[in-house]
C-alpha cells in the first residue's frame, strides 16, 4: 500500500508539471482510494473531491459516478446524512444513464442500499422501503446478485419492523433464518443477526415461544463468539439484555447489557452504546444508576454536536481543495526560493563561525594573559607582605630591646646596687630591706618571661600566609554557594618555602574550587594542610559527583594543576568515583 501511495504522489506531481487534468484525475483517485483502505475518511474525502474536480463530464461519466458513490458512502459513515443523499442520488442517475451489465446493476443496487439506510436514519421509512425494494428488484435482475437479495430482503425485514410490521418482519426474517446454508460461507456473521433479528422481533410481536426466542439468541451469541466477531456480538448481546429485561431477568440482562456496553465502546458502535446506557439506567437503582444515565445523556449531547460539526467539515474541505491546489503551485516557486535563501543563511552561518571561533580563541588568549598578569600581582602581594612582616619584627626586635635595656635591665642594676649596699648591715630594717628588692627581682622575672612568651606567640611562622589562603577560600566558597572547613597545622615552616612555591599552592586551590565548582556539584569542600614524613601535604576533598580519573587527565583543570606541582618538585594524586566525591592531594617538599 505504501508503494502505491507514493506512485500515485510521483505521478500527481508529474501531472502538475504536465497539466494534465485527466492525469491528476487518475492520480488523486488512486490516492483516495488508498485513504478508503487505511479507513482515513477525511483524506479520502479530500482526493476524491480534487479527482471530481478533474474528471471531464462528458467523457469521464462513469468514474465521476464511482466518485460521487463513495463521497456518499463517506459522507453515511461520518453521519453527513443529507449529503451522503444527495450524492448518492447524483451517482444513481448517472448509473443508469449507462448501459446495462453487471457491474453497473451491481453499483445500481449499491446506491439504492445505501439511500435505504440513509432514509432510516433521517426517518423516512417510505423512501427507505422504496429504495430496498428497488435494490430487491435489481439484484433479482442480475446474474450473480444473489447475495445482494439476501442482504436487502434483510434490510427490508428492519423497515418493517421499525414500521411496526412485526409479522412481515417476522416472515422475511424466517425465510432468511431456513437457507443459512446458501450465504454463511459467504459471510459466516450474517446468519447470527438474522437469528438475533428474528427471535427479538418475535419478542416485540408478544410471541410467548420464550424458551424458543432465548436459543435462538444463545445460538447467535455462540456464533458471534466463535468467530471473534465484536461487531456482530455487540448486535446480539443488546437484544438479548432487552429479552432479559423483557423476562425480569435483572442478573442476565445486566451482564449482556455489561458487554454490550464495553464491546460498543471498544469498536466505536454509539448507537448500541447509547442503547446499552439507556438499559443499565433502568437496570441499576440508585447512584449507579443516575452514573450510566449521565453517560447516556453527555454522549447524547456529543453525538449531536459531532453531526453538526460534520455537516460544516466537508463543506470546508471541498472549500479548502482548490485553495490548496493553488498553494501547491506557489510551494514549488516557493522551494527554489527557500534553497537559494537556505544556502545563502548556511554560507553567512559558516562566515559567523569562523568570526566566533577566532573570537574565542582571542577571548582565550587574553584570559592566559590576565592569568598571568593576577599571578605577578599575586607574587608582588607576597613579597610586599613579606616585607611588612620583617619590618614589624625589625620594630618588635628594637622595641624588646628598648624595653630589656630601658626597663629590665635598669631596674636590675639599681636592685644590684642596693643589695650590695645591704651586705654589711643587720638588723630587723636591713631583712625587710632585702625581702623588697627579692620580690622586685620576682617582678623582673615575670616581665623576662612575659616578653619571652610574647616571642613565641605573636610570631607564627608564616601565619601571613595561611591568611592569604584563607581569605581566597573563604571569598571563593561564598561566591560559589558551597561550605568549607579549611585546617592547618601551625608546625608548617612556611617561610622556609619560596614566593614561587607559595604563588603555586594558592592557584592551586584557586584552580581546584574552580573546577569543584563548574563540575562536581558540590555542596561542601574540604581544605587542609598538614605535616606527611617530610613534606607538606595540601588535601582538598569534596561531595561532589565524582569523575573517572583516567579518562578525564587531559583535561585543562588538571594539567593546570599537575604543571604548578612540577614547578616546585612536589606530586599531585587523585582519588575520585563517580557519585563518591573527589580527593586531591598536593605533596609540597619543604626544601623549596
Amino acid at each position: 500500500y505504501n508503494d502505491y501511495k507514493r506512485i500515485n504522489e510521483e505521478n500527481l506531481g508529474l501531472a502538475r508539471k504536465l497539466n494534465d487534468s485527466n492525469a491528476r484525475a487518475v492520480a488523486y483517485h488512486n490516492i483516495a482510494v488508498y485513504h478508503r483502505v487505511k479507513l482515513q475518511n477525511d483524506s479520502a474525502y479530500y482526493s476524491y473531491s480534487n479527482a471530481l474536480k478533474y474528471y471531464s463530464p462528458q467523457r469521464e461519466i462513469e468514474k465521476i459516478a464511482n466518485v460521487l458513490l463513495n463521497i456518499a458512502d463517506i459522507q453515511d459513515t461520518e453521519q453527513d446524512l443529507i449529503n451522503s443523499e444527495k450524492n448518492a442520488i447524483k451517482s444513481l442517475i448517472l448509473y443508469e444513464s449507462l448501459p446495462e451489465n453487471e457491474i453497473n446493476l451491481d453499483n445500481q443496487w449499491t446506491l439504492n442500499n445505501l439511500l435505504g439506510i440513509v432514509s432510516i436514519k433521517l426517518g423516512n421509512l417510505e423512501n427507505s422501503f422504496k429504495y430496498h425494494s428497488v435494490a430487491l428488484k435489481i439484484a433479482d435482475e442480475m446474474n450473480n446478485g444473489y447475495y445482494n437479495s439476501i442482504f436487502s430482503r434483510n434490510n427490508i425485514a428492519l423497515v418493517y419492523r421499525k414500521q411496526n410490521n412485526l409479522d412481515a418482519a417476522i416472515n422475511y426474517y424466517s425465510e432468511l433464518a431456513e437457507v443459512r446454508n446458501t450465504y454463511d460461507e459467504y459471510d459466516p456473521t450474517f446468519y447470527p443477526l438474522v437469528l438475533t433479528n428474528l427471535a427479538y422481533t418475535e419478542l416485540l410481536a408478544g410471541k410467548k415461544n420464550y424458551a424458543e426466542m432465548e436459543r435462538k439468541f444463545r445460538v447467535a451469541y455462540q456464533i458471534s463468539d466463535s468467530l471473534n466477531d465484536p461487531v456482530t456480538r455487540v448486535a446480539v448481546s443488546i437484544d438479548f439484555s432487552k429479552y432479559f429485561k423483557q423476562q425480569k431477568e435483572r442478573d442476565s440482562s445486566f451482564k449482556y447489557a455489561n458487554i454490550a456496553y464495553k464491546l460498543s465502546k471498544e469498536i466505536g458502535a454509539n448507537e448500541i452504546l447509547l442503547d446499552a446506557l439507556k438499559v443499565l439506567s433502568e437496570l441499576k437503582p440508585g447512584e449507579d444508576g443516575k452514573a450510566y444515565l449521565n453517560e447516556y445523556i453527555k454522549l447524547s449531547d456529543s453525538l449531536l454536536n459531532v453531526e453538526r460539526n460534520v455537516r460544516n467539515k466537508f463543506a470546508r474541505i471541498e472549500f479548502e481543495t482548490d485553495k490548496i491546489e493553488e498553494e501547491n503551485e506557489k510551494m514549488a516557486v516557493q522551494r527554489r526560493w527557500l534553497f537559494i535563501v537556505s544556502a545563502a543563511l548556511l554560507l553567512a552561518l559558516v562566515f559567523l563561525y569562523i568570526i566566533v571561533n577566532q573570537r574565542s580563541k582571542n577571548k582565550q588568549l587574553r584570559y592566559e594573559k590576565d592569568q598571568q598578569k593576577a599571578n605577578e600581582e599575586i607574587y608582588n602581594l607576597m613579597l610586599s607582605q613579606q616585607d611588612k612582616v620583617d619590618e614589624a619584627r625589625a620594630n618588635e626586635k628594637k622595641r624588646i630591646s628598648q624595653d630589656m635595656h630601658d626597663g629590665i635591665l635598669g631596674r636590675l642594676f639599681g636592685t644590684r646596687l642596693s643589695l650590695d649596699s645591704l651586705n654589711f648591715s643587720e638588723g630587723k630594717d636591713a631583712i625587710m630591706s632585702r625581702a623588697q628588692y627579692i620580690t622586685e627581682l620576682k617582678n623582673i622575672e615575670n616581665d623576662i618571661r612575659k616578653i619571652s612568651h610574647d616571642l613565641n606567640t605573636d610570631f607564627v611562622a608564616g601565619s601571613n600566609f595561611m591568611t592569604i589562603v584563607s581569605e581566597l577560600i573563604e571569598k571563593q566558597t561564598r561566591a560559589y554557594g558551597i561550605d568549607y572547613n579549611f585546617e592547618y597545622e601551625d608546625d608548617i615552616a612556611w617561610d622556609n618555602l619560596s614566593n614561587k612555591t607559595k604563588i603555586n599552592i594558592y592557584r592551586i586551590i584557586q584552580e581546584s574550587l574552580q573546577n569543584i565548582y563548574k563540575h562536581a556539584d558540590a555542596t561542601c569542600v574540604n581544605i587542609a594542610f598538614e605535616l606527611e614524613n617530610e613534606d607538606i601535604c595540601l588535601e582538598i576533598s569534596d561531595d561532589g559527583k565524582g569523575f573517572d580519573v583516567n579518562r578525564s587527565r587531559k583535561g585543562i583543570g588538571i594539567k593546570n594543576i599537575n604543571s604548578r606541582a612540577d614547578e616546585f618538585e612536589g606530586k599531585a594524586v587523585y582519588d575520585s568515583d563517580k557519585g563518591k566525591g573527589t580527593t586531591l592531594k598536593i605533596y609540597i617538599p619543604q626544601h623549596n
